[in-house]
């Protein structure tokens, strides 16, 4: 996939686990049964030739999928058509998923036209909506909080929420922070995203059952609208005056069956959209008030609900709690760095000298300077001189792990040298790998290894 400070993607593209890597169009993606993607074809060839699949075997996705929307556009380009209804493909999400996550740049922070229609379309979804304040290593403290300020005011205007919504703000990547005043800050943060996410699976029994509560009540609404618009219609004459008067007059129609049936005004339709809809249909052919059915809604809701709450309830007491494992969500918890989230350094595989040796000697001053004892540097002491790196304590806590190879918590020079040929390493743009390979660990230790 590819990603940029520019805009690189008008997809949506669906990142799911699979036996092998992959891609799946849109148009045979929505007819595989296997996949949760039927409905999406009632939105037509222009949306489903910017919809894929990427699958791809990984831990991570045995737990969650992610959906990857397109950019939202801004200025000139907002003015030209998708092809598609974008805001009505969003809610459609919207309505399935377990957590939304709105991304803001830190030094980007405009609101546009599109982007304020896509947060109304989510409008009913706030609880399960996140914002992430990405790229906030950019800008200096000060400046940071007036961006904060400016972010949640815009926000404001937008969510009719009484309660301000999750911002979480960070630098989600794993380079040098480019100013590392508000480490601890961006850190603490991570964790608290990361934390929220792994915890979906956990509640995902209870959200759906919260959906099917939340669908019966609306389907007993729409029930009450329909009947009374039938029931409204002339019997021979005048039929098509009297269907624009009650479109017309549909806010009137609701104030009604809201007195009489004591529904909250909140379990509405939106009027707009409903008279939308209605325009197409014809109201005497609408179907009469079932009041058997009407009682099993509110039997299921009254009963049925109500145990299978009390089920959902004793098999999370009975089973091991699910949490979204593998890739960043492994925590690094051992060494002076707390909890770190996280393949690649290859260099030196062939060599029958250990590749550190080469700069072992600048390490070594460096490392005597620390204050060894008995041969060793304190975590403490390491720490101090690794995160002037600037890499994320995230990244260093997974260079510590793999560099501690006794796992005593002290670095002896050898250890010390490894950890910062993986500073090196990282610095220099590579990924790093999941365990210590063994051209890297020190020929003293190898055994110690094996």
């Amino acid at each position: 996939m590819r990603i940029g400070p520019e805009p690189t993607t008008d997809s949506f593209i669906a990142v799911m686990n699979g036996d092998t890597e992959g891609v799946i169009p849109g148009n045979a993606l929505v007819v595989d049964p296997k996949k949760p993607f039927r409905k999406l074809n009632a939105f037509g060839n222009a949306f489903l030739n910017r919809f894929m699949c990427a699958q791809l075997p990984n831990p991570v996705l045995e737990s969650i999928s992610v959906i990857d929307t397109p950019g939202i556009l801004s200025g000139e380009k907002q003015r030209i058509s998708r092809g598609y209804d974008f805001a009505a493909v969003l809610e459609w999400f919207a309505e399935r998923v377990d957590r939304i996550i709105l991304l803001f740049d830190a030094h980007k922070l405009d609101i546009s036209d599109e982007f304020s229609q896509v947060i109304k379309a989510m409008k009913n979804h706030e609880d399960k909506m996140r914002v992430v304040l990405n790229k906030a290593d950019q800008i200096e403290t000060q400046q940071l909080m007036r961006v904060y300020g400016a972010l949640m005011w815009s926000l404001g205007k937008i969510i009719n929420t009484p309660e301000v919504i999750r911002v979480h703000i960070g630098s989600f990547w794993s380079r040098p922070l480019l100013i590392p005043d508000n480490r601890k800050l961006f850190e603490a943060e991570e964790r608290d995203l990361f934390r929220d996410i792994q915890s979906l699976p956990r509640n995902a029994a209870l959200r759906k059952l919260n959906d099917l509560i939340k669908r019966a009540r609306l389907a007993k609404v729409h029930a009450y609208i329909i009947s009374a618009l039938r029931k409204e219609m002339p019997a021979v004459f005048g039929k098509d005056s009297k269907k624009k008067e009650l479109i017309n007059s549909l806010g009137d129609v609701y104030a009604r069956i809201e007195r009489e049936h004591q529904i909250p005004p909140g379990d509405f339709p939106s009027i707009k959209k409903m008279q939308d809809q209605l325009q197409a249909h014809d109201f005497a052919k609408f179907q009469p008030l079932k009041i058997k059915l009407l009682e099993t809604v509110n039997d299921m809701l009254e009963n049925d609900i109500a145990q299978l709450m009390i089920l959902v309830r004793q098999e999370e007491t009975q089973q091991p709690v699910p949490v979204v494992k593998g890739g960043a969500f492994e925590g690094t918890i051992n060494g002076p760095f707390g909890h770190g989230y996280g393949e690649g350094a290859g260099e030196g595989i062939d060599d029958l000298e250990w590749i550190v040796i080469r700069d072992k000697p600048s390490y070594d001053e460096i490392f005597y300077t620390l204050s060894p004892v008995n041969g060793k540097v304190t975590g403490a002491n390491a720490k101090k001189e690794m995160l002037k790196s600037k890499l994320p304590n995230t990244v260093l806590g997974k260079i510590w792990k793999l560099a501690d190879i006794d796992k005593d918590g002290m670095l002896d020079d050898e250890e010390f040298a490894l950890a910062n040929h993986l500073i090196k390493v990282k610095l220099e743009g590579h990924e790093l790998p999941s365990e210590t390979p063994r051209h890297l660990i020190p020929p003293s230790k190898r055994k110690l290894a094996d």
